[in-house]
């Protein structure tokens, strides 16, 4: 098998959906031989901030010395970069192997698992390959009926800022998501919940203290900001002065604080972790699609946010660091977003939005996009393509000196580099 093959594979079952429960990836794993039973994991749910949490405590455990596994999703530029080791994703001949191996014991299942429960599966097994020392495991969808969640009890489950989303699924108040998210919490493992709500408090610290689980929570008002700018932040935390982080975005201090008091949990808990291996770590973090600078000349930043909570984030930090001025934007979003609200969020901080239709059957059309963002009273262009998206928003920012603020949907983000670089030359030249 190629991994072209297994690609093909992998999303050729797609259309079974999200279909919730356990047994299917459980028979999967059996007929594995459980390769996540010999694993150690660090495990996180929530609805913001996971995918940068993980990228940071993954980074701070490798800096550690830990053979450090990331399972994360979506992947924004490469399939292999769901499943990777000290930051090297899993090889397109090692995904290819694992798939073939896969296949026969999924494909004679009564019940075959779904897409997101077959990557799962891949990557349990190929983290078991490669005898990491610690898997920190990003949930897909919820916690309690997640693929992730047959694992043991991990070293540290995790529960970063929950807010609405996958409402239909999950719940439709902060609560009912929450139970969803605090499913993951086992016994005798340690709790953080890394977010601000304080109805999901309630809940995680109910079912915490029903299992008999130790809950930890940042200090935020600890930090201090003493630097922020595109290329990141400087802050202290506490009694640790001066960390340094190269993810831009001002919520971005809160999600590495958060490393830290998680860094401090597993040593507390037997792991060898020094205050320089969370300082290395964290300045090394390479995390792409959340608030990230992708040109200075003109100023390009890329913010994968997509539920109005994402996007408020986003623009208290576009506010921070232009403060005077609108920028120019392009966006695309899912249908089944709430991108009515993520409208009148980003609109006063937006002179003119060029939208676009991302490449998924998911995503709302570029018309009805636009027709909502003039709505709000914002300029608006629908555009045919990512490409001329692109070109018309480059050249718009470049002839009014405004920032481009490209947002929304995680799944353009390889389309835009394409075409923002060749947008990016025709500026040039």
């Amino acid at each position: 098998m190629t991994y072209e093959n297994a690609l093909e594979y992998i999303h050729s079952i797609n259309w079974r959906g999200s279909r919730p429960g356990l047994s299917r990836i459980r028979e999967l794993c059996r007929r594995l031989d459980n390769p996540q039973q010999g694993l150690k994991f660090i495990h996180v749910a929530g609805t913001n901030g996971k995918g940068s949490f993980c990228a940071m405590l993954s980074s701070v455990l490798t800096a550690s010395g830990y053979k450090t596994g990331l399972f994360i999703s979506p992947y924004v530029t490469d399939f292999t970069e769901r499943m990777s080791v000290d930051g090297t994703p899993v090889s397109h001949d090692e995904l290819a192997e694992i798939i073939e191996k896969i296949r026969p014991l999924a494909d004679s299942m009564d019940d075959p698992p779904t897409e997101f429960e077959l990557i799962t599966a891949a990557a349990f097994e190929f983290f078991a390959k490669k005898k990491c020392d610690i898997v920190v495991l990003e949930v897909g969808l919820g916690g309690r009926l997640d693929s992730t969640n047959i694992i043991n009890p991990p070293v540290l489950s995790v529960i970063t800022e929950i807010s609405l989303d996958h409402t239909a699924i999950l719940g439709k108040t902060i609560p009912e998501i929450a139970r969803e998210k605090a499913g993951i919490i086992k016994y005798p493992s340690p709790v953080l919940f890394a977010g601000s709500a304080a109805d999901a408090l309630d809940v995680i610290e109910n079912v915490s203290s029903s299992l008999g689980c130790e809950l930890y929570m940042p200090d935020y008002s600890a930090i201090k900001l003493k630097e922020t700018s595109v290329t990141g932040s400087v802050f202290d935390f506490g009694d640790l002065h001066d960390v340094k982080i190269p993810l831009a975005g001002l919520y971005q201090p809160r999600n590495a604080a958060a490393v830290i008091e998680a860094a401090r949990i597993l040593a507390s808990h037997g792991f060898d972790i020094t205050e320089g291996d969370i300082r290395r770590g964290l300045s090394s973090t390479v995390w792409h699609a959340r608030f990230e600078l992708l040109s200075r000349e003109p100023t390009v930043i890329y913010d994968g946010g997509h539920n109005p909570q994402g996007v408020t984030t986003a623009v208290e930090s576009l506010s921070a660091l232009f403060p005077d001025i609108k920028v120019t934007a392009l966006s695309g979003v899912m249908s089944d977003k709430d991108y009515k609200t993520t409208v009148d969020i980003a609109s006063p901080k937006i002179a003119r939005v060029f939208t676009v239709k991302p490449n998924n059957p998911r995503s709302l059309g570029a018309d009805a996009y636009a027709d909502a963002f003039a709505g709000a009273g914002v300029d608006s262009v629908p555009c045919d393509s990512i490409e001329a998206g692109v070109a018309l928003a480059v050249a718009d920012a470049e002839k009014n000196s405004r920032p481009l603020y490209i947002f929304g949907s995680l799944y353009m983000y390889a389309d835009v580099r394409r075409a923002l670089e060749k947008a990016l030359a025709d500026v040039r030249s």
